[in-house]
């Protein structure tokens, strides 16, 4: 019987995941974009996975030709956010 761990080909541990894509963000973001998506990484973390997400995966598919501003992050994080619901209640 194999072990599907053994062999050239196996799984990157999580440690080399994020060193991957740090340097995949450090390459997207300037360095403002990237400081303000590690601020938001601290507040709110699956937000910033979202959009890490998002960026590595326009890359991927060459829809990013330049690096992103702080301007565009502040654009794509108010894109990716929920919508607030305001609930009015009235009372007779």
């Amino acid at each position: 019987m194999s072990n599907p761990n053994q062999g050239n080909e196996r799984e990157p541990t999580e440690a080399e995941v994020n060193v991957m894509k740090e340097q995949a963000l450090r390459t997207l973001l300037e360095p403002q974009a990237r400081l303000r998506l590690n601020n938001v990484r601290l507040v709110k973390p699956e937000l910033a996975a979202m959009v890490e997400n998002y960026l590595i995966g326009m890359a991927s598919q060459g829809k990013l030709n330049t690096q992103i501003s702080d301007d565009q992050l502040k654009q794509i994080l108010q894109s990716v956010q929920q919508p607030k619901h305001d609930f009015k209640i009235n009372r007779k």
